[in-house]
């Protein structure tokens, strides 16, 4: 059984083409150059084209938001948007 994978897999910042000090417009224009570039339309038959923007859409998803991109970059959630629990495990 196969595991479903953050289409992202990674660094938000790095599908992008970002360092983590870009700032919302920065963002905001580097997904839209990657919109324009690799869109479907643009690339009928280009399944990489089509993977790059679905990477950088979600990692757009996720620091577009102040909240979710503080959050990510503290730790707290990891790529794809979803919780990270403390792994601390005891031995009794």
């Amino acid at each position: 059984m196969a595991m479903c994978e953050s289409p992202m897999s990674g660094d938000p910042y790095a599908a992008l083409g970002l360092a983590r000090s870009a700032t919302a417009a920065e963002i905001k224009k580097a997904y839209r150059k990657i919109a324009r570039t690799t869109h479907p339309d643009l690339n009928p038959d280009d399944p990489a084209a089509e993977a790059r923007l679905k990477a950088a859409s979600h990692a757009y998803d996720l620091l577009k938001d102040p909240d979710s991109r503080a959050r990510f970059d503290r730790g707290e959630i990891d790529d794809s948007g979803v919780e990270r629990h403390d792994r601390k495990f005891y031995r009794v």
